[in-house]
């Protein structure tokens, strides 16, 4: 078997095998082997309902708003908000 992983994702699997005490090979083989013999994924893969996901992003929105008018720049305009992002973005700041 031979599965195609970026280079970062591997470097940061192989450093936790590493404190894990074990390789990566045998840390695959040890998901592969609990795979076979549950016949499931020995790990919840869930995503969220719609329901979750509007709850979720309504909650975050009003947060925002909040830290908006607690820091002042409620009022900003499209043109200040998108000049702070480039500021922020590339270091002007």
């Amino acid at each position: 078997m031979s599965i195609r992983v970026d280079s970062n994702l591997k470097q940061r699997f192989d450093v936790l095998c590493d404190e894990f005490g074990l390789s990566n090979t045998a840390a695959l083989m040890l998901f592969i082997k609990t795979v076979v013999r549950e016949c499931r994924i020995p790990f919840e893969i869930k995503a969220d309902s719609i329901e979750e996901s509007r709850e979720k992003a309504l909650l975050a929105f009003e947060q925002m708003r909040e830290d908006v008018a607690a820091a002042g720049i409620q009022d900003m305009s499209l043109d200040e908000i998108n000049e702070l992002i480039r500021e922020v973005r590339y270091g002007r700041k």
